[in-house]
């Protein structure tokens, strides 16, 4: 692991960190116009990046944790780090020796006939060998770095430096990002992957939860054999879902793979649970018979009662085409801001949905990408800070997909598998037939009608929390102009007491001033939370 020093590592992260800060500001004071933001974005994210690179550790995780924010990041930025993996070389054999021996309390041949010195897969926290047990069994390896906890303690006192500094200064609306949640939840997820009894449960979480499915594969533990630090699974044997022409060699089709795929992680994300945060193409394989193999569970999520309800609620409105319905459920997952119109959404979902997949190979997708990008951080929407990791999730398995199937429409691939899963959730299922009868355009008309006849009473309610507002604004801005002119009135005395070489005078009016600029301050604060908070694209 590069840059061990702490002093060294912790100077060159926050030299990036506050110089990335001052570029903003300096640009953001220049007004420069937006050929120009683009230029520094993507300059900053090549800088990252190859930073990143230099100094490895938890830092790589960072980055692939932004590079999946279209919806905070420019894509300028985005487009640098997205293809960000763990490219850690591998340890000194002998100090990986070391730490087996330590844990196991015995030379490396009590337990095995041979170990290979080569690692079969190096990354930011672990690294994997192969071994063959005294009975001839081939297992794999997994051994945490070298001195990887001091280098991810120093990693989390920069980043706090870091999350500190740009929670209190950088000019993004805290409604919009929790700077402070986000380092907690990352926190908790690295201080997760550290501990391997934590990874040894959530193996033995995941193979009795897919017990009964014939189409996954988890490797078996060894429990007798794992640690903290070293972890001791089933050596198995598959091909990655990237490999396009090693897959088309297989009895099952690509179509079927993608599916599999998809009964494999839709329930983890719409039921409550734990699912596979991490479902990089190294960690999702097949096997020659087509079953889905998943690996390395050191990174997981939770999923709860309220929110898997929700997601459902969401699957079920999308399918249905109940798009109303389907803005209430992202209402109440927190993806829409405050500001949020409903109707505008609800348009937006449906003509997104209405999306033809054959008219992509008429398009320019990097412009479409681009555009999406834009759309996405033009609109009042937000990724809940609690849901980033399943998002990663998301998206990673997206990738794959659309590598598998090319050709097919992701939601036409996901509803036979998500009907089938309804089948199987007994009552459930009518919540599904209500989503599609309020979908039916007789339902809607009596809907509308309903809302027509609502009209006066809802207009009222809307009328009086905006006064409300209001008032509560006028009172804000009272208060302000009043400390302004106390603390004017503080100068003036302060002047007068120097003047007249009346020391209680002055020192009265510095008080005076000292207590009204404090309050003019706490004052301004509060007016500015009480605006709504937006880009400039949405102001424009």
């Amino acid at each position: 692991m590069k840059t061990k020093n702490k002093l060294v590592r912790m100077s060159k992260v926050l030299s990036l960190s506050f110089s990335i800060f001052i570029q903003v500001y300096w640009y953001k004071i220049r007004k420069k116009p937006e050929a120009e933001w683009e230029k520094l974005w993507g300059k900053i994210g090549e800088r990252f990046r190859k930073t990143l690179f230099e100094l490895e550790g938890l830092l790589i995780k960072i980055g692939q944790m932004l590079s999946i924010r279209a919806d905070l990041l420019p894509n300028a930025f985005i487009s640098q780090i997205q293809d960000l993996i763990d490219k850690v070389p591998p340890s000194n054999w002998s100090d990986v020796e070391e730490i087996l021996e330590m844990e196991w309390g015995n030379p490396l041949n009590h337990h095995f006939l041979s170990i290979e010195k080569d690692a079969i897969a190096s990354a930011s926290i672990g690294e994997v060998y192969k071994g063959v047990l005294k009975d001839g069994t081939k297992v794999a390896i997994k051994v945490q770095r070298p001195n990887i906890n001091s280098i991810v303690q120093i990693d989390f006192r920069t980043l706090a430096i870091i999350i500190w500094f740009a929670d209190h200064f950088v000019p993004v609306p805290k409604g919009f990002i929790n700077f402070k949640v986000l380092f907690k939840e990352l926190k908790q997820v690295i201080e997760r992957e550290l501990d391997f009894t934590k990874e040894l449960k959530s193996i033995l979480y995941f193979r009795e939860r897919f017990k009964d499915v014939d189409v996954v594969q988890i490797p078996s533990v060894y429990s007798e054999l794992s640690t903290s630090k070293v972890l001791v699974m089933e050596w198995v044997e598959g091909i990655r879902l990237t490999n396009v022409g090693a897959l088309d060699q297989l009895e099952v089709s690509r179509h079927e793979l993608a599916q599999r795929l998809i009964e494999v992680f839709l329930p983890q994300w719409i039921e409550p649970g734990t699912f596979h945060a991490d479902p990089h193409p190294g960690n999702v394989l097949v096997s020659k018979e087509g079953r889905i193999i998943l690996l390395d569970f050191g990174m997981v999520g939770e999923i709860t009662k309220k929110d898997a309800a929700n997601f459902q609620g969401l699957i079920e409105s999308f399918l249905s085409k109940n798009y109303a319905k389907a803005v209430v459920c992202l209402s109440h997952l927190g993806f829409l801001l405050p500001d949020a119109e409903s109707k505008t959404i609800e348009r937006l979902l449906a003509e997104l949905m209405s999306f033809q997949p054959a008219q992509l190979k008429e398009m320019d997708l990097l412009a479409l990408k681009l555009e999406m990008n834009d759309m996405i951080q033009a609109l009042p929407i937000q990724v809940p800070t609690r849901f980033v990791f399943l998002g990663r999730s998301f998206v990673t398995i997206e990738g794959i997909l659309r590598n598998l199937a090319p050709e097919e429409e992701l939601m036409d691939l996901s509803k036979p598998v998500f009907m089938e899963w309804l089948n199987k959730q007994g009552n459930n299922k009518w919540s599904f037939v209500w989503q599609w009868i309020q979908s039916q355009p007789m339902f809607k008309f009596f809907h509308s009608v309903t809302e027509f006849l609502n009209a006066p009473q809802t207009l009222e309610h809307l009328k009086e929390t905006e006064q409300r507002r209001q008032f509560q604004f006028i009172i804000y801005e009272n208060h302000k102009k009043q400390l302004f002119q106390l603390t004017l009135l503080g100068f003036i005395g302060i002047a007068a007491g120097i003047y007249t070489s009346h020391p209680l005078i002055w020192k009265l009016s510095v008080g005076v001033n000292a207590f009204s600029s404090i309050g003019y301050i706490i004052c301004s604060y509060k007016l500015k939370k009480w605006m709504k908070y937006m880009h400039e694209k949405r102001k424009s």
